[in-house]
């Protein structure tokens, strides 16, 4: 089991970073989200202020215009953070899967461990190993 605890440690250690990226990406995604829909009321105060609707009309706000383009721009960005979190997901569970295996490796090699154990002391002592 010695030559299996710095495995399971680097395994759990990468689903831990995992995890702390899934979080970051959710408190990012989250964060623009917020931000997108304050500039959506933004836009909706100038352009009932302005009385102009239309961003193609020549006379459209341009507060609003620059409003629309920073919040097109940060819908954008969720969208490749979607992306980015369903990939660090995709990381977390096979990082999960790889630790369930390190560990159900590490449980056979000391369960077989400790079957040759118990023959070798039982036959120092002249014993029969019991199975």
């Amino acid at each position: 089991m010695k030559s299996r605890e710095p495995l399971i440690r680097a395994k759990r250690f990468k689903i831990e970073d995992a995890r702390r990226r899934l979080s970051q990406i959710d408190a990012m995604i989250g964060e623009f989200e917020r931000m997108a829909s304050d500039l959506d009321r933004d836009i909706a105060a100038e352009e009932a202020r302005t009385g102009i609707t239309d961003p193609r009309h020549f006379a459209y706000p341009p507060v609003a215009a620059a409003a629309r383009q920073r919040r097109d721009n940060l819908v954008r960005s969720c969208q490749d953070l979607r992306v980015q979190r369903s990939d660090a997901l995709d990381v977390l569970n096979e990082a999960e899967t790889q630790l369930q295996l390190a560990e159900a490796a590490g449980e056979r090699e000391r369960g077989s461990d400790g079957e040759g154990l118990d023959r070798r002391v039982a036959w120092r002592h002249g014993e029969t190993a019991r199975m």
